[in-house]
């Protein structure tokens, strides 16, 4: 159980589906408090149309009062990346060692914040060459860990995704 620990779930229109739910159901049954927080509207609709009601804003949390930030994939990080207080958000998390969890195309959020140089780091093979751009050495493997960072590449990952999650926070 992870009772306890505070888990931001970041969320824009075109997320992946699974890999914003999944988490979110794993992660508060293991004892988390999860929190969704968007861009500035309430609601969000995932690739397949599935909508999301988010508890906040991201300007409105503080990244100390969190243990972890989840960043789905989808092509909600494309317009993730664009906000200075997502990447801000990121890179204080992982500034203080906490978790910092990307799957699909979320490397382009972390990718963006300047934390992927030298990491060791999987994501959705379509933005592979981004990753490598950024400084990151590529695994194709369902999930890597490299200190606080955990990457996978799709939903079929996602089980081996959130037991690592879960592992850290333990």
């Amino acid at each position: 159980m992870i009772t306890g620990k505070r888990i931001l779930i970041l969320a824009e229109d075109h997320y992946e589906d699974l890999e914003l739910w999944y988490p979110k159901l794993r992660l508060t049954e293991e004892g988390a408090t999860v929190i969704l927080a968007g861009t500035g509207e309430k609601t969000y609709k995932g690739k397949n149309g599935y909508p999301v009601e988010v508890d906040g804003n991201i300007k409105d949390y503080n990244a100390k009062d969190f243990d972890a930030v989840v960043i789905p994939g989808g092509w909600a990080p494309d317009r993730l990346r664009r906000y200075k207080e997502v990447l801000d958000f990121v890179r204080q998390l992982d500034s203080a060692g906490k978790v910092v969890a990307a799957i699909c195309h979320a490397g382009w959020v972390i990718a963006s914040a300047g934390i992927v140089k030298g990491k060791n780091l999987t994501c959705f093979v379509a933005i592979k060459d981004d990753m490598i751009n950024a400084g990151a050495k590529y695994t194709d493997k369902e999930v890597v860990v490299d200190g606080n960072l955990i990457t996978s590449r799709k939903p079929a990952d996602l089980p081996a995704f959130c037991k690592e999650i879960i592992k850290q926070l333990k």
